[in-house]
């Protein structure tokens, strides 16, 4: 049973209406659940819009792959149902093997700090900090760190919030026998 109230495109304000209609035109649609949950206050909606703005500019200088590969780790280090479904069905889709991809260095750098950040924000090996200074420049730590501040929120929109599992990914849940 979701915590979030979901609203009906009636049941929306005409302020969330218009906010609905700007996200839909920039980024395309169908709302993610989490998103149409949080429709019922337009500050929380754009505020966390704001993931969107993130991702372009990461994609820009760390492409599409190692930006999925990220949010994966995160999302499963979190234990967001959601989202660890979501990219775990992007990179699916794009050929991989979720669980076990071949990756880059800085890919995998990426994913070892994604879930450290997840799970022990607080006790990031000194070797990680000075892996990533030395494969990223400092006003990229400064993206990267604030994405994935959005991406643990986000988890914890869903999770904590009780978002119901967007109709697109229920395919993708594992069954018993996975």
């Amino acid at each position: 049973m979701t915590f979030l109230p979901i609203l009906s495109l009636d049941e929306l304000s005409s302020e969330a209406k218009a906010a609905r209609e700007d996200h839909l035109a920039r980024y395309g649609g169908p709302l993610t659940t989490l998103e149409s949950a949080l429709l019922g206050n337009v500050p929380s909606f754009v505020a966390y819009a704001q993931w969107y703005a993130l991702k372009d500019d990461l994609v820009q200088w760390i492409g599409e792959r190692a930006f999925t590969l990220f949010c994966y780790s995160i999302s499963e280090a979190s234990q967001c149902e959601n989202t660890t479904l979501y990219f775990g069905r992007v990179l699916i889709d794009a050929g991989d093997d979720p669980r076990t991809p071949e990756v880059t260095e800085a890919e995998h750098l990426l994913m070892e700090w994604g879930r450290l950040l997840a799970m022990t924000p607080n006790d990031i090996p000194d070797a990680v900090y000075a892996k990533l200074e030395q494969t990223f420049g400092p006003a990229r730590r400064v993206t990267l760190l604030a994405f994935a501040g959005q991406m643990l929120a986000t988890n914890l929109l869903n999770s904590a919030g009780r978002v119901p599992l967007d109709p697109a990914l229920r395919p993708c849940q594992p069954t018993a026998q996975d």
